[in-house]
């Protein structure tokens, strides 16, 4: 009697771009053999806004404002990689206090930036009270920018050649103070995403990308570091980076429990980078007169919370520039993710796809 030998049947289902466990519009249709993924086909374009377009309609010095704007979340490091670039066309040299600045709300906006993935995350796995304990603490870091920078989530303190806004002693003594309270809280909030057994249930094994497929598919950010790769572009010195001392977080296990202590890690670093620049900055001046128009082009990486950005701008001699171009880590991390997903099921779907902490703003110019 032959046997029979019964194959899987093929289904393709749509996910998203509106789901109620994925907060970014971004659409795939999965191609299902029962509850397992053999292919994702990923659609974006769904918020095209056209914000590069801009240059030729807005004056370069406000520019910084549109570039702010890509994202909420990582405003202030899109702002900053805008202003490095025109700064580098036109030869300003930046003021040291005023890059210690830049550097102080960077940190503030990576650990906005985890906290904020940190509860999406909860939400995803079901935990709704540690969803609320994220956000509770991140509440605090947006009180700091709001007193430091003027904005919430749209900082609007940095500007071609320099800063707008300073940070005075008193003020800087009572933000490492709450900073420090902050501390203790976000160790007692990530214990539970490291030790948690039902966390670690639904994160562990799940979701693996090798040091290989990391490499090979271009991945960038804790994407990357939690496949073994020890790759920041802050190693690299940009503003002031290369005067403080701070550790890169590398996970080997390559799966999401690695991505989310790879994040993690980067929170308590980035409160170790405020204290060292806030003791380390000098008095001075916040910015240069800028004089002149940028007739030249530059090509600047930095280190946003989801990885590396890369900016590119190009002026053509006259107060509106003639290229602004913005390589974002979520566009970077989109073959990771596709690559992840195959082999996966269908139910680990959300904790994948939030594990790159994808921003569809930032990959949609």
């Amino acid at each position: 009697m032959e046997q029979q030998i019964i194959t899987p049947k093929r289904t393709v289902i749509p996910f998203g771009p509106q789901h109620p466990v994925l907060p970014e519009p971004l659409h795939f249709d999965l191609v299902l053999e029962d509850e397992k993924i053999v292919d994702a086909i990923p659609t974006i374009g769904y918020i095209h806004r056209g914000l590069e377009m801009l240059v030729e309609k807005r004056e370069f010095t406000e520019m910084v404002f549109v570039a702010e704007r890509i994202c909420g979340i990582c405003s202030f490091i899109h702002g900053l990689g805008y202003s490095q670039a025109v700064e580098e066309i036109m030869n300003i040299e930046v003021p040291k206090r005023a890059q210690y600045l830049r550097v102080i709300w960077s940190e503030l906006s990576r650990i906005h930036s985890h906290l904020l993935w940190l509860g999406l995350a909860a939400d995803a796995f079901g935990f709704e009270n540690l969803f609320c304990q994220s956000w509770r603490a991140r509440e605090t870091v947006l009180d700091i920018i709001e007193e430091t920078a003027g904005g919430r989530v749209i900082f609007g303190s940095c500007k071609v050649g320099g800063v707008r806004r300073d940070i005075d002693k008193d003020t800087m003594k009572r933000v490492l103070g709450v900073l420090d309270k902050l501390e203790k809280d976000a160790r007692s909030i990530c214990n539970v995403f490291l030790k948690d057994n039902s966390v670690k249930h639904r994160l562990c094994g799940v979701g693996y990308l090798s040091t290989e497929d990391a490499k090979r598919l271009g991945a960038v950010g804790p994407m990357l570091r939690a496949s073994g790769v020890k790759y920041d572009i802050r190693t690299t010195g940009y503003s002031v980076y290369d005067d403080l001392s701070f550790e890169i977080p590398v996970e080997k296990d390559g799966d999401c429990y690695a991505r989310c202590a790879v994040r993690v890690a980067e929170i308590f670093q980035s409160f170790s980078l405020i204290r060292q620049a806030a003791e380390k900055m000098p008095e001075g001046e916040l910015s240069v007169k800028v004089t002149g128009m940028p007739n030249g082009e530059s090509f600047q990486r930095l280190e946003q919370p989801r990885g590396e950005v890369i900016y590119y701008v190009k002026g053509n001699g006259t107060k509106f520039l003639s290229r602004f171009r913005v390589r974002t880590p979520t566009f970077a991390n989109i073959p990771a993710m596709i690559q992840v997903l195959k082999g996966s099921d269908l139910a680990d779907i959300p904790n994948i796809v939030l594990t790159i902490d994808p921003c569809i703003s930032c990959t949609e110019r």
